[in-house]
């Protein structure tokens, strides 16, 4: 099989479909054709508008169908307020945002079950994690396809296959240990006292009087950084208790681990068209900070995101999130033999 396979787009254009369907029709699936088939994707949250158009599923969906193929849609859920921090919301958002079982033509799941404890805990190797804790779909799934919508993240400077892998599959529990180090810093010169932090904070670690400032406590904070991603001043930055490195290692560790579960029988797709400041998880204004590029396909996360990174550049998230080690998904991946 050959490592990537990419499909770039024409910048005319913005109907990408047919160029999926190209990148899909140059894959070689490495599992039977009649498997059960999970299909990892972001249906985005509620008030966003950057995430993935569901047609680009809906393709994907009817290639595994046309070869005999028994696929579903997954996410899971979330710690933070909105949209997705309940199975039930979740699965309204994604019908909310076009992910409909009838558009897409297969069952669509929260992996990690209606009250968020269809986990299982798995090996890791590393320096943070023994175990990690993730959606429970390895029995009864023969095959994956992760579906990642390559864009800028916070923390991790950009998010890909090794996130999806990561942040996509972990519990909620496990969500809390990766995101651990990440907490608000205030920068009172910039804040306009709108609230806005205190309203969304899951735990009430935000909190604020009438005309004051706002306050966080740092031992109720789980990390989640909604706060952060939602200032509409950006007020707020993250305070790492820790090298920021430590997140991205968090990260790996837990993707890494769900890749020995799963390598050999997947394949996947990063898009990296609406390439946004943020991931698809904020509502409200996340601008675009580079141009399509297309869709590249692989057998490996680590060089999915290589590639991506390469075709897309460095540039734009580095402008976007300055002094965010990203270097560290890559080195790291390789130190602990993913």
């Amino acid at each position: 099989m050959k490592d990537i396979l990419c499909a770039p787009v024409d910048q005319s254009s913005g109907d990408h479909v047919p160029v999926l369907r190209s990148l899909l029709a140059k894959i070689s699936c490495p599992f039977a054709a009649g498997a059960r088939v999970g299909i990892k994707v972001h249906w985005g949250e509620r008030g966003n508008r950057s995430f993935l158009s569901p047609a680009y599923v809906r393709e994907i969906v009817q290639w595994q169908l046309g070869r005999g193929a028994k696929p579903y849609i997954f996410d899971t859920t979330v710690l933070y307020s909105g949209g997705r921090r309940t199975a039930a919301e979740s699965l309204q958002t994604a019908r909310d945002n076009g992910y409909g079982e009838e558009y897409l033509g297969c069952e669509i799941i929260v992996a990690d079950g209606a009250d968020g404890r269809s986990v299982t805990d798995i090996p890791a190797a590393g320096n943070h994690f023994p175990t990690v804790q993730v959606a429970d779909v390895f029995k009864e799934t023969d095959a994956f396809i992760i579906f990642s919508h390559f864009k800028g993240h916070m923390a991790a400077s950009f998010g890909g296959a090794i996130k999806n892998l990561s942040m996509g599959f972990a519990s909620r529990a496990q969500k809390q240990r990766m995101h651990a180090d990440v907490q608000p810093q205030l920068i009172k010169a910039s804040c306009i006292k709108c609230g806005l932090c205190s309203e969304v904070c899951p735990t009430g670690a935000a909190r604020q009087e009438a005309e004051e400032y706002p306050e966080f406590d740092l031992e109720m904070c789980i990390g989640c950084a909604q706060c952060i991603g939602l200032c509409p001043e950006v007020a707020l930055r993250i305070l790492w208790e820790t090298d920021d490195r430590v997140f991205q290692e968090k990260l790996v560790e837990t993707a890494a681990a769900v890749w020995k579960m799963i390598a050999g029988k997947t394949i996947l797709i990063n898009a990296c068209i609406r390439i946004t400041a943020e991931c698809d998880c904020w509502p409200g204004h996340n601008p675009v900070i580079a141009p399509d590029y297309g869709f590249i396909g692989g057998y490996h996360p680590l060089s999915v995101d290589e590639a991506s990174l390469e075709r897309v550049g460095r540039a734009p998230f580095e402008k976007t999130h300055p002094q965010v080690n990203w270097e560290r998904q890559f080195s790291y991946a390789r130190e602990i033999g993913m």
